[in-house]
């Protein structure tokens, strides 16, 4: 009996809600067999096989599969004289269910669905065009974004435009004062505070492209792999030049070797000391930024001169900016009699991330009001205030472990904005 087509839909979207449920796609498979939809049932059938190559039952849906779509034998022939065939015995070998199953087909079938295991000699590829397909694996962009739309942080800006932004405007100048383009910046700071965002403006302020990585992006578990990856973007960047590369958790990417143990993390590392170098001259045009939550714990040598040897401390939004992160967060939805500046003034010392769990807080208090009172309402001053109470900053663990640097490992003076920033909030 086939099945209803509403039992197929509810089977559908649930596996789509749970695309790993391997049991669950069993079921949808067998019952889509049932119906007759035949190539549906082997694309599910593929994608159970793809998380578990071994599994028995796909396996079996799969030979029914072919069976029922091998043509019907022809007539037998007059039967030759020898000893009747034992009825208890299996089929033969190469057989299934009395008929050949045919193999090449459900290649065909399966080809699309699953990805090759293995690599087979039939196509080789050359080393150079093996591997990871450089156009797909690192995008890049153009942000569209500039400092203007960056809100508040007034001193950082300032500061980004004479360490990093200036000469990069100004080629006669910079030619004229031998200023080299070499080396990179490095933003430093607590968690959630804009990062990324102050990154992906100053590729707009640079007219340039921008690639960001992380470390899940770049190290890989196969020896040599990490080094090759990190190699791969370099280039992408040379190619789309000029091109802002940044590199985020620059701290997993770049730990310091002292603390490593792994070998093959160990050579990732001198494998982006050495692309950052570049001694043919390649980089140039490609303009490095990275992000870290803790600078201690770069390997010293990519602070060199040369390498990221400016930092720049990126602190938790001033007002004008948490007016600017609650505007953009309550852009889009419902609000009515929202006081940006009250906000902004009871929010002193929380991350912009902070601020996006508050409106997302705020929101769902709302929702659940309209719920029970069965009618839609805005999103007042109430809500949000009533989300600051409950949404503490997060970032006093990140200001503890600061506070120690500061106080005892700033011997070259590395940290003195910290330094200065963690007297004026009275933190040391």
């Amino acid at each position: 009996m086939e099945p209803e087509p509403t039992v197929l839909d509810s089977l559908r979207k649930a596996v789509e809600a749970m695309p790993d449920d391997v049991p669950l796609r069993l079921h949808l498979a067998s019952m889509l067999l049932q119906a007759g939809q035949r190539d549906e049932a082997v694309r599910q059938l593929g994608a159970v096989l793809q998380r578990d190559p071994g599994n028995a039952q796909a396996l079996g849906l799969l030979q029914e599969r072919g069976s029922a779509a091998a043509p019907s034998p022809a007539p037998p022939a007059e039967p030759s004289p020898g000893p009747p065939a034992d009825p208890s015995a299996g089929p033969g070998p190469g057989k299934v269910s009395g008929q050949h199953y045919d193999w090449s087909q459900a290649e065909d079938e399966l080809r699309d669905v699953m990805p090759a295991m293995f690599v087979g000699d039939g196509e080789a590829a050359d080393s150079a065009s093996a591997g990871i397909d450089e156009a797909d694996a690192y995008d890049a962009e153009h942000t569209g974004l500039t400092l203007a739309d960056v809100a508040g942080m007034t001193e950082v800006k300032q500061r980004l435009e004479a360490a990093f932004l200036a000469p990069m405007r100004n080629p006669e100048l910079r030619k004229l004062y031998g200023k080299s383009l070499r080396g990179g910046l490095l933003l430093y700071g607590p968690p959630g505070c804009g990062k990324t965002f102050i990154a992906r403006a100053v590729a707009g302020e640079l007219g340039a492209r921008f690639i960001a990585v992380s470390f899940a992006d770049i190290i890989d578990m196969f020896v040599g792999q990490s080094e090759r990856n990190i190699h791969e973007l370099f280039e992408v960047a040379r190619r789309n030049a000029p091109c802002v590369l940044f590199l985020d958790e620059v701290d997993a990417i770049g730990q310091k070797r002292s603390q490593l143990r792994n070998t093959p993390m160990r050579s990732a590392v001198n494998q982006l000391l050495l692309e950052l170098d570049d001694v043919s001259g390649g980089n140039e045009g490609v303009f490095l930024l990275a992000a870290t939550n803790h600078p201690w714990d770069v390997d010293s040598a990519l602070r060199r001169p040369g390498r990221f040897d400016r930092t720049l401390l990126v602190l938790p939004p001033d007002a004008a900016a948490r007016e600017g992160v609650f505007r953009y967060h309550l852009k889009d939805r419902p609000v009515a009699g929202i006081e940006l500046a009250k906000l902004a003034r009871q929010t002193d010392g929380y991350s912009g991330a902070d601020i996006a769990h508050i409106c997302e807080t705020a929101a769902e208090r709302a929702l659940l009001d309209s719920v029970r009172l069965d009618e839609p309402r805005m999103i007042g001053t109430p809500d949000l205030e009533a989300a600051i109470g409950e949404v503490k900053p997060s970032l006093g663990a990140w200001f503890d472990t600061a506070r120690n640097v500061a106080l005892f490992a700033n011997e070259n003076g590395s940290y003195d904005d910290l330094a200065a920033y963690l007297r004026k909030r009275r933190l040391i």
